[in-house]
């Protein structure tokens, strides 16, 4: 797809199914692991496995850990701020959700 200044727009499509380890989130988010294990220690990634080495992070992650980086470097927010951050959108989204199925009724 191009737009008319002939760049072009690229995107991934990643599955539910897909799991990351920490390297390869790291690397697909173009983040230091320190990063993204602090984003989990914040609880704004929940990874399956008990020790750092053995994390699996579903391949829904990968939107979430973007967006929480973007967050990061664009309005200067630490882990915490990211965490409150998302969590309210999400919180939106649910209540978008119901109004949507309210009005459907």
């Amino acid at each position: 797809m191009s737009d008319q200044s002939g760049s072009t727009l690229q995107g991934v499509l990643v599955e539910e199914e897909v799991q990351f380890t920490l390297v390869e989130l790291s690397v697909a988010c173009h983040a230091d692991m320190e990063q993204v294990v602090a984003l989990v220690e914040e609880g704004v990634l929940t990874p399956r496995g008990e020790d750092v080495q053995g994390w699996r992070f579903e391949g829904t992650a990968l939107s979430r850990a973007r967006a929480a980086l973007r967050l990061t470097r664009d309005l200067e927010l630490g882990p915490a701020g990211v965490a409150l951050v998302l969590d309210l959108l999400d919180e939106i989204e649910v209540l978008k959700s119901k109004l949507r199925r309210a009005n459907l009724a």
